[in-house]
């Protein structure tokens, strides 16, 4: 299947393109319904002898191309009903009646603070050239009107007050927000890239409008990605915050699968300063060797590094509820574990070359001995929470 993106350099466009290749490359495996060959890129740069080239042996449109900054309003629709214009007269040309998708917006609602809005004029002109496109051809058109569209590579300070927020608080500059209760219905691109895919496949999702409303139907008039999140300006730069601390206070929010804080920390990341992409870790070092906080969370405990020098024990205490995972990823050392009030000890011999998970008992008093006369001793642990100066709960006694 031959492919053409319209608006390829853009935000959409290029996270579509980069995937495309993904499957055509077979790095993606995850969609073997799509086969793709050749992805035809067009963009304001290229030639209207490219287009028509183009045209001429596509499978399947993306149309993202569009303006929606413009300096005169009446680019508007220029940039999204005359292109639109000569891209279907040059498929008309060629006979072409393969299937297209059209990038609208829910501004083309024409409903509430929309209601005078020249680029949803624009974006809703374009739409009725697409349906009348396809009943002179028979063609089937996919139109698309999107929410705010947000993710990797959305361009900053430009028409994404998301993307602006991230690019700012990662890079340590201001931000204004006026109203923190407003409310965005934002798209993650991710989200729209696998829309995409069920298009190829012929799956895309359908709906209609109740006002600015996206109600998904079988056999609605527009389609849709189904997956959307709403959040406020007040509860994203919150968000965001937490994002931008998380090397100070090392604590990792709960970003559960498919949510809209995971998928917002991921777009969040995709901003970082190279000085940011590293950070220090507070190494807590002593003649013995070192113990190094690596992350705690919210919900799920604490992970940390502890380096134990040839010879060394540590440990010797005790918890009554916290318990922990010794993980041994390099040399060579022996657990030790005591019931409190018992004399028998249970004893785990544990090296880097077989790595196990050791449980540390609530009631047990517990060791890690380096049995290298060289070598450090390197464990990873978990414990079930973060350490609490106020609560410790860890008492010292000899195994």
């Amino acid at each position: 299947m031959n492919i053409l993106v319209t608006g390829a350099k853009g935000f959409v466009g290029r996270n579509l393109v980069e995937n495309l290749k993904n499957v055509r490359d077979g790095k993606n495996r995850t969609r073997p319904g799509i086969s793709v060959g050749n992805i035809f890129e067009y963009d304001i740069d290229n030639t209207p002898e490219q287009l028509d080239a183009y045209c001429t042996d596509c499978d399947f449109v993306f149309n993202l191309a569009g303006v929606n900054r413009p300096k005169d309003p009446r680019e508007f629709r220029e940039g999204n009903f005359g292109f639109a214009s000569k891209l279907l007269d040059t498929l008309k040309k060629h006979n072409n009646a393969c299937p297209i998708m059209l990038s609208s917006s829910i501004q083309a609602t024409l409903r509430g603070r929309f209601g005078t809005s020249e680029y949803g004029l624009s974006k809703k002109a374009g739409e009725e050239l697409f349906f009348d496109y396809a009943k002179e051809t028979g063609a089937k058109v996919l139109v698309y009107r999107f929410p705010n569209l947000v993710g990797k590579w959305v361009r900053p300070n430009y028409n994404s007050a998301v993307g602006t927020f991230c690019n700012n608080i990662a890079n340590d500059l201001p931000i204004t927000v006026n109203d923190p209760s407003v409310e965005l219905e934002l798209l993650f691109i991710d989200d729209l890239v696998d829309e995409m895919f069920d298009a190829l496949e012929g799956k895309e999702h359908h709906c209609e409008f109740d006002g600015i409303e996206t109600v998904l139907t079988e056999n609605g008039r527009y389609c849709a990605a189904p997956v959307t999140h709403r959040a406020t300006l007040g509860y994203i730069v919150e968000c965001l915050n937490r994002f931008h601390d998380q090397p100070k206070t090392l604590v990792m929010p709960a970003i559960p699968d498919g949510s809209f804080e995971k998928k917002l920390y991921s777009m969040y990341l995709s901003y970082l300063p190279k000085e940011k992409v590293a950070f220090d870790l507070k190494m807590n070092c002593d003649d013995r060797g070192s113990f190094t906080e690596l992350l705690k969370t919210t919900d799920h405990g604490q992970f940390s590094v502890n380096i134990s020098k040839p010879g060394i024990t540590k440990g010797q205490h005790w918890h009554n509820s916290k318990w922990e995972f010794f993980i041994v990823v390099s040399g060579r050392g022996l657990i030790q574990e005591r019931r409190i009030g018992s004399d028998e000890i249970i004893e785990f011999e544990v090296s880097g070359d077989r790595i196990q998970a050791v449980h540390m008992l609530p009631g047990y008093t517990h060791n890690i001995i380096n049995l290298s006369e060289t070598e450090n001793l390197v464990t990873v642990m978990w414990a079930n929470e973060i350490f609490d100066p106020n609560r410790p709960d860890t008492f010292f006694e000899k195994v």
